[in-house]
């Protein structure tokens, strides 16, 4: 049993040390370098990187990428006492398809279906420089965007994605099955999304109030062309919604074209062209994440080039970034932390890599939080054996007390307060020495979150 609890995580923030732009040039962060072993700290600039590696280093790397998730539809029919609403935000979360007779997926007790939930408190303590949470409205993580209205939704609506309550051992909290008419559920299964024509994702919508289960949906483009329609399938918990968009020659083509970059509420502006490269690794392959792999920003093609002149081999690992990473934590106790399952991908290559660098006694550098869930993940389906290469999902929770297998380094950038990733750091190098050098960064005036300095573990 873990006695710690989620208070035990906080720290004070200025509000104005909470990075809204990237650096002018891609790897020109600042960089904290801290000693596990003794708790020291050297300001350092990320350009250092290379040379706090060895040769023979195994750093790995995570190449999701961002996919342009936030759009803008709305609705083509109205009900006789409504009037039109305006813009409707939809924020798609992962892709689902039904669940296949005899096909392997991750098991799901049955859902609780969507019900009234009281109202949640949260201190103003919980997040500095928070504006406060309100519990009446439709919240993802942390802030509203500067100028987007909050809508009130019903009880049943309210965002509670980690509230404490009974659940068997296999639910997912924050990421349930959806309820269907009858009782059926979709289920996330690691296969690949479903074809064209089959376009399931599950989506965050505002307001959530208005959208109805048969509903249809339209997506304009720029020119007022309707590019993409969707049916509203189901109703889930928390606001959540089942879409099935309508067959389209490529899928992603289009969101492209007229989807928004999700950055974080807690960058208070809007999205910029600039957004689309900078929000997003040089070395980003496989589509899928609505939330950048962060530490994974600093990195240049120059800064690549002399990791592998040095010596340093470099492997790629796949995990799609889910809106639960940074979703806010609303218990107590650490033994209550439920966290959403994300789907990764460990290939040949990359298991080749991993055992290879394990079996020579070769540290193992990860960059990001993501890469540290996926291979501990992973290690701990191995069971102690050599790693096989694989997809699946994750909902692991590295907290205080956690037994590293694989992890020797770390890369990351600084988080929020009371989060499961400010926990997973404080589990890889002592939660009294992280939580110093967070004072520290904050003393020392550290660009915080997404596009916000980073730093090194060793």
């Amino acid at each position: 049993m873990n006695s710690l609890r989620v208070a035990d995580f906080d720290f004070d923030l200025p509000p104005e040390l909470i990075a809204q732009q990237p650096p002018a040039e891609r790897g020109q962060s600042r960089m904290l370098a801290m000693n596990r072993a003794t708790g020291a700290l050297r300001d350092a600039m990320f350009a250092e990187f290379p040379s706090l590696l060895l040769p023979g280093d195994l750093l790995v790397l995570n190449e999701t990428r961002v996919i342009p998730a936030r759009l803008f539809a709305r609705r083509t029919l109205l009900r006789d006492h409504e009037k039109p609403t305006g813009r409707i935000e939809v924020m798609l979360t992962e892709p689902v398809v039904p669940q296949i007779p005899g096909a392997p997926s991750s098991p799901l007790s049955s859902p609780e279906r969507v019900g009234d939930h009281d109202p949640q408190s949260v201190s103003a303590q919980q997040q500095p420089g928070a504006p406060g949470l309100a519990s009446e409205t439709w919240e993802t993580t942390i802030f509203d965007r500067p100028g987007t209205p909050s809508f009130p939704l019903s009880s049943a609506e309210r965002v509670g994605n980690h509230e404490s309550r009974p659940v068997s051992a296999q639910q997912q909290l924050g990421a349930p099955g959806i309820v269907r008419r009858g009782g059926e559920t979709w289920e996330t299964t690691d296969l690949d999304p479903p074809p064209t024509g089959e376009n399931l994702w599950r989506a965050l919508v505002r307001p959530g109030r208005k959208v109805a289960i048969g509903e249809r949906l339209v997506f304009p483009a720029p020119s007022g062309a309707v590019a993409l329609e969707a049916e509203v399938l189901e109703r889930g918990q928390y606001g959540e919604r089942l879409l099935k968009f309508a067959p389209v020659a490529d899928f992603f083509a289009v969101l492209d074209r007229i989807g928004h970059v999700p950055l974080p509420p807690y960058i208070r502006r809007n999205d910029q062209d600039a957004d689309r490269e900078r929000y997003q690794t040089v070395y980003a392959r496989e589509s899928g994440s609505v939330a950048a792999p962060t530490a994974g920003l600093h990195f240049t093609p120059q800064v690549l080039d002399a990791l592998a002149a040095k010596g340093v081999e470099i492997a790629r690992i796949t995990l799609h970034v889910g809106l639960g990473t940074f979703a806010p934590l609303r218990v107590d106790s650490l033994d209550e932390v439920r966290l959403h399952r994300e789907r990764y991908t460990l290939s040949a290559s990359a298991a080749d890599a991993l055992n290879r660098a394990r079996r020579d006694g070769r540290r193992i550098v990860a960059v990001g939080t993501t890469v540290v869930r996926t291979l501990e993940a992973a290690a701990a389906q191995s069971a102690g054996g050599a790693l096989a290469p694989h997809s699946g999902q994750t909902e692991i929770f590295i907290a205080p007390g956690f037994k590293f297998r694989l992890v020797g380094a770390l890369l990351t950038n600084f988080h929020l307060p009371r989060s499961s990733l400010l926990m997973l750091v404080s589990a890889f190098a002592g939660r009294e020495p992280v939580l110093a050098a967070y004072a520290h960064a904050v003393r020392h005036k550290y660009r915080f979150f997404s596009y916000g300095d980073c730093m090194f573990l060793a």
